[in-house]
């Protein structure tokens, strides 16, 4: 199945999953979608995720949710950049989520990082994603 927006159907199965109180989900694989994942992973907001191959070689991506006292530790997890209006920030004009609760995934020259590593680098680029 060829997708238009990727990134867009991982954040919208994260979102469904944490919905119906999913353990884990299964995504298609990509790299770009792991390297987001690890910085999602890295601010705490799923359990783990991990690589897996079915018997016709066809990989894909189990993703552990996390959940605190029966809820979502995601609140709101939002595509920022789209295929049809990408958005670009500078290091000093990178926008603060929810007044710093929440992390903004962007994608740098030097890879992908969340958003406090960018101005502590001072690097901008274009804003994948937020989340809350």
């Amino acid at each position: 199945m060829n997708l238009v927006d990727p990134v867009g159907d991982m954040l919208t199965r994260i979102r469904n999953g944490q919905m119906r109180s999913l353990k884990k989900i299964s995504i298609p694989f990509s790299k770009f979608r792991l390297k987001i994942l690890e910085v999602i992973k890295k601010e705490g907001f799923i359990v783990d995720y991990f690589q897996e191959e079915n018997e016709l070689k066809i990989k894909s991506v189990k993703v552990l949710l996390k959940y605190y006292e029966g809820q979502p530790v995601i609140r709101e997890i939002k595509r920022v950049s789209k295929p049809g209006r990408r958005v670009y920030s500078k290091a000093i004009s990178i926008p603060k989520v929810k007044n710093g609760l929440g992390v903004a995934i962007l994608s740098t020259s030097k890879g992908i990082m969340s958003d406090t590593e960018a101005i502590k680098n001072n690097l901008g680029g274009e804003i994948i994603c937020r989340i809350f």
